[in-house]
């Protein structure tokens, strides 16, 4: 059992630095072509973050994990919403622009919920995504890249370019050495967490709404935090949405496109979770302080994930 754990820890570690020199790299490049900041922030690196969710999933979908597929999105998101952005919200408070108010916070939501309705199939009657849905799921997140672009051409301020000097021999090394050990990361993670669920005597679901949905999320937590102890409310809170609305629309996706997901109903109290918890960050925009996640709101995220994860816990050992 150890050793299992030991390479879960190992294969966490490929996925953060993989992903690491994989923003790295890409960033150099769109900085070699005059790409703006603003570009690079959101497309590269809210990719980069949910990377290692992608690998995950895209390996134990090709497994035929659906379990794990569908434990690592749903906890993922969860954590990020409850945990990450409780934690960045005790640091900092985090204001917020009103267009994420209107609209991505709004568009997260409407993911969890179009999430749903697919896992239920409501309109055939079984429970499961298809291919069909992965397709439907990977369309809607065309249309969230265009609304970007679109929020992109209508921005006034001009981000300073800065032009990459590093060679393009280096860049695609960084790209291509972290591709790799997100594969290999990959590999490792889903791999003995399927061995230390069957060693424990516990199910894939619960291996992978925990210890895999908390350690793909490590570059989220870590991106936030750092951007709470600069003050950046922005990347914050944009991070935790983004990646959200990436895990949904995106690494689900290509998950089900890979193999159509069996959906167990016992994962409906966390997807229910995730909605509330998201319908809880847009009405906290309207209580206390206007469009800002007070201390007390960041307080009750984290105090609600530890009594649900109570709750999961204690279900499954009964």
């Amino acid at each position: 059992m150890t050793l299992p754990i030991l390479l879960i820890i190992l294969g966490f570690i490929f996925l953060i630095k993989g992903a690491n020199w994989m923003i790295n790299g890409s960033t150099l490049l769109a900085k070699k072509y005059n790409i703006s900041d603003l570009v690079i922030g959101l497309t590269i690196v809210a990719f980069g973050t949910s990377a290692p969710e992608l690998v995950v999933n895209i390996i134990a979908s090709s497994e035929a994990h659906s379990d794990i597929v569908l434990g690592n999105v749903i906890g993922s998101n969860n954590f990020n919403l409850f945990v990450i952005l409780g934690i960045v919200g005790l640091i900092y408070p985090i204001a917020v622009q009103s267009t994420m108010v209107k609209n991505e916070i709004p568009i997260s939501l409407l993911a969890a919920v179009i999430f749903l309705l697919l896992s239920t199939n409501f309109y055939s009657g079984s429970n499961g995504i298809s291919r069909i849905d992965g397709l439907l799921l990977l369309s809607l997140f065309a249309g969230f890249l265009f609304y970007i672009y679109k929020q992109m051409t209508k921005e006034k301020v001009q981000s300073e370019v800065v032009v990459s000097s590093t060679s393009n021999k280096k860049i695609w090394l960084l790209i291509c050495i972290g591709l790799l050990a997100l594969i290999i990361g990959g590999k490792l993670v889903v791999d003995n967490a399927v061995e230390l669920a069957t060693s424990l005597g516990v199910s894939q679901k619960m291996i992978g709404l925990t210890i895999i949905a908390a350690g793909t999320s490590l570059p989220e937590l870590v991106t936030s935090v750092v951007a709470a102890f600069k003050k950046n409310s922005d990347i914050a809170i944009g991070n935790i949405i983004g990646s959200n609305i990436f895990n949904i629309l995106l690494v689900l996706a290509i998950s089900s496109i890979i193999h159509p997901i069996d959906y167990n109903t016992n994962f409906n109290p966390s997807l229910y979770f995730l909605i509330g918890g998201t319908l809880f960050l847009l009405v906290a925009m309207f209580t206390g302080k206007k469009l800002k996640l007070d201390r007390w709101e960041a307080a009750i995220l984290l105090f609600a994930f530890v009594l649900f994860t109570v709750y999961v816990i204690s279900k499954e050992i009964n």
